[in-house]
């Protein structure tokens, strides 16, 4: 039976191996910002890979693309975020403490549990900032997670999400932009482009993996939440009135694909959205939660699935025939209000032409939304385990062999009698197949248990009987069981046991 490892288990093994360093480490780090190692790097590609060919590769209904960062002002105009982006937060009088409201707990009752979730704070998009104020409500019996004092804040004020930075040489030709708080804006954007340039018809999806940049209130635990991260996100755009066929569709995709890349089902489960904390945008959502080891109801999300109905695309479709008046105001976004002529919703460059119902309209968009940091966190956790064997503690992690960062080790026994040069050979050639590691240093055991923490999958071991029948002890991670193969069938060997 595995271990349920802590988030303090999780933090110390990423530094020990490899996988998460502070950013800034040398210089007392930087909060919420995390860099990560030859081993992390490692994971978190496999992790988008794995995405990237479930979501695209493996389907003929999706393509992809790379959106940039720095996006036209309008955009965020049109989308909303301009305006409504931001979250409610109160501050202590006593420690001076910041807190989102929707993250304050009540003062529990004598009669009541400790445990309260925090379900209200978990989805990804963050509700429009006028439906928040309005759900603003009396303060006096909130505690501060800082000091524990208990009704004093200040009054809730609006913190806005995006980080602003200047494009231009200098101040006087300088314009003031976003870095981008979604990858999905990008998508819509470039809706027409893609049909321009491709052969798709809806019902179909543009996928994209990319940075994604939130000036947060607060972080948590570890690479949970970060103000910089990086999303895996598909639109998938459909006919109006199919749109709850496909969110049903994606929803059972998505899950199946955690299922699938080794998470505990009983460790997934879906959360529907109430009707009060839905995005302005959405007609409906679900997260797919994790049973972390943190927070105050374990249960937090690694994805959404929403609908977005044709919000997206009605809403570029305003802001392209807003744009002169961006440029009459000198590229200032206070005052201006969007477009609202009706021919834009049915004629615009947004809308899609079926040629077979020979009908024109706005497609609804299905977004599943997912977490690479918190995806990788979660592979990590789930895949943690502490054993004993003889007597030793051993550690390791059950990476599903497609995620592993390191899939195969070759090992020399002794440093004599040819062995490294066999070794070296075998690794050679098999690097050109896996990602592979070589290692010759140590007893054979600290070897293994090494990459057992590391979460490789298969060691080579190269010992007295390969020079004799040119076979080599192939140990697996597990069940630590071992067996003989040849060196000629090695890799067909490994690619099978890889699945690759």
């Amino acid at each position: 039976m595995s271990k349920i490892a802590k988030l303090d288990d999780i933090v110390s093994l990423c530094k020990r191996r490899g996988f998460i360093f502070q950013s800034s480490e040398i210089y007392g780090g930087l909060a919420s910002c995390y860099d990560y190692g030859p081993l992390g790097v490692e994971l978190k590609n496999n992790v988008k890979k794995a995405w990237w060919k479930s979501t695209v590769q493996m389907r003929d209904d999706v393509v992809g693309l790379d959106c940039s960062i720095l996006m036209h002002p309008m955009v965020w105009k049109a989308s909303g975020h301009a305006d409504k982006f931001a979250d409610l937060i109160a501050e202590c009088k006593k420690c001076n403490t910041r807190t989102r409201v929707d993250h304050l707990k009540e003062k529990p009752l004598p009669s009541e549990a400790e445990g309260v979730t925090e379900q209200a704070a978990q989805h990804t998009e963050h509700i429009a900032l006028d439906a928040a104020m309005a759900k603003a409500r009396d303060l006096s019996n909130k505690v501060c997670p800082n000091c524990g004092t208990v009704g004093r804040f200040t009054e809730p004020m609006p913190f806005k999400l995006m980080f602003e930075t200047q494009m231009g040489a200098n101040v006087d030709d300088s314009m003031t932009m976003h870095l981008r708080p979604e990858t999905a804006q990008g998508i819509f954007a470039n809706f027409r482009n893609v049909l321009d340039t491709t052969r798709v018809k809806i019902p179909f999806g543009i996928a994209q993996i990319g940075k994604s940049f939130r000036n947060e209130v607060t972080t948590k635990a570890f690479i949970f939440r970060t103000r910089e991260f990086e999303q895996a996100e598909l639109e998938f755009f459909c006919e109006p009135g199919t749109d709850e066929q496909w969110f049903e569709h994606w929803k059972q995709a998505r899950f199946d694909w955690y299922i699938n890349l080794g998470l505990k089902k009983e460790n997934l489960r879906f959360r529907e959205h109430d009707i009060d904390e839905l995005a302005h945008y959405a007609k409906g959502c679900v997260d797919v939660e994790y049973k972390f080891p943190f927070g105050s109801g374990d249960w937090q999300e690694l994805e959404g699935i929403a609908n977005r109905t044709d919000f997206d695309l009605r809403q570029h479709q305003r802001g392209i025939r807003t744009l002169n008046k961006w440029y009459e105001s000198d590229g200032d976004l206070t005052n201006i209000e969007l477009s609202n002529e009706a021919e834009e919703y049915l004629k615009g460059p947004l809308s899609y032409f079926d040629d077979q119902q020979k009908k024109r309209y706005i497609p609804y968009v299905i977004e599943p939304s997912a977490g690479i940091d918190r995806s990788a966190l979660a592979f990590l956790v789930d895949g943690y385990d502490e054993e004993e064997v003889r007597g030793e503690t051993r550690n390791l992690l059950r990476f599903s062999p497609a995620l592993a960062p390191v899939k195969v080790a070759v090992f020399p026994l002794v440093k004599k009698e040819g062995m490294p040069d066999i070794a070296k050979n075998i690794y050679n050639d098999l690097k050109k197949h896996f990602n592979c590691f070589y290692d010759e240093k140590g007893a054979i055991g600290r070897r293994y248990r090494r990459q057992d923490e590391a979460g490789t999958p298969f060691c080579l071991t190269i010992d007295g009987q390969t020079l004799e029948d040119n076979t080599v002890t192939v140990r697996d991670r597990d069940s630590m069981d071992q067996i003989r193969v040849s060196t000629d069938q090695l890799t067909n060997d490994l690619r099978k046991k890889l699945d690759m």
